[in-house]
């Protein structure tokens, strides 16, 4: 190896050391490590958004991610997708969604995810957007939601949530 291929194989590993951490956002509380929480950006004049991360249990009882809070919208609920019959459903969960001990439970575009209900501006493509996540057992964390582009990891839009009158209504 040159010295100069040294050189700037040391500098990129001094670099990706002290910039990486920077680009990672993973939190952790109690038992509850919370990875890469997201939104997508939305268009100007939309009143909802969603929220993504994956929340992983590693300890040894159960806990709930029972509400929140995020600063782009009035209002943050827990929600759930799923097909019945020929028809995707959403619905809040008012008791919360379960993380059982040794589970991940991913919140992902057409399934469990966090709602931001009535947004007080556009989320755009390449912010961070601060808000604080809940649970029942570990309390009160600060996340920090990495907007991405409207396309990313699924649709471009919530147009698979269906009707958007259905948003804030409980479920039965």
């Amino acid at each position: 190896m040159t010295t100069s291929s040294f050189l700037r194989a040391s500098a990129l590993l001094a670099f990706t050391t002290l910039v990486l951490p920077a680009f990672a956002h993973d939190y952790k509380i109690g038992a509850l490590k919370i990875e890469h929480p997201w939104t997508r950006a939305t268009p100007g004049g939309a009143k909802v958004g969603g929220g993504f991360m994956k929340i992983t249990n590693t300890g040894v009882e159960t806990d709930r991610l029972i509400s929140g809070s995020a600063e782009v919208a009035k209002a943050l609920e827990i929600h759930e997708m799923k097909m019945e019959g020929s028809t995707m459903k959403m619905r809040a969960l008012d008791k919360g969604l379960e993380i059982k001990p040794g589970e991940t439970v991913e919140l992902k575009p057409g399934g469990y995810h966090v709602m931001f209900l009535d947004l007080q501006a556009p989320i755009k493509d390449g912010e961070r957007r601060k808000g604080q996540l809940v649970f029942e057992k570990a309390g009160k964390v600060d996340v920090e939601y990495k907007v991405e582009a409207r396309g990313a990891a699924a649709s471009s839009d919530h147009s698979g949530h269906g009707a958007h009158d259905a948003h804030g209504k409980k479920a039965p």
